[in-house]
């Protein structure tokens, strides 16, 4: 099993554009070495924190976030599964709200959706006055 991985191996590893790759080594989210040609060659452990990046942005985390959470990772060694573990720990009451939000807009795409507009009769009594939009554009149930 190869040691080091070229950004085409990477990219076709991780399922990530060579293109997402650069990108994220440009805001110190992973590293890579370089060889006298300039070529970038990546560590095996480099495909563990793309998943990382990969998943945390499916669960809402911003790339400066997600930077965050790395750096609370060991620098000087590989992280370990514990390591993972107690990083991703911290995120479960978040997908909980997540899962909860997805719920409501899901329970809400039948009815209406908090804007005061789809139903003058269900809306009425839900929203009289249009109070709702006094706070705000948008569908302000939802925000």
């Amino acid at each position: 099993m190869q040691s080091v991985l070229t950004i085409g191996e990477v990219s076709k590893r991780s399922g990530v554009a060579a293109s997402a790759l650069r990108f994220y080594e440009e805001r110190g989210l992973i590293a890579s070495e370089r060889e006298g040609s300039g070529h970038r060659r990546f560590s095996r452990s480099v495909l563990r924190r793309i998943a990382f990046i990969v998943f945390a942005q499916r669960i809402g985390l911003t790339l400066d976030e997600i930077g965050d959470e790395l750096a609370k990772l060991p620098a000087d060694r590989t992280p370990s599964p514990s390591d993972w573990e107690k990083l991703s720990a911290q995120w479960l009451q978040r997908v909980d709200e997540r899962i909860a939000e997805l719920q409501r807009l899901r329970e809400g795409l039948t009815g209406c959706i908090g804007c005061g507009c789809l139903s003058f009769e269900v809306c009425w009594i839900a929203n009289p006055e249009d109070r709702k939009g006094r706070a705000g554009p948008g569908p302000r149930s939802w925000v």
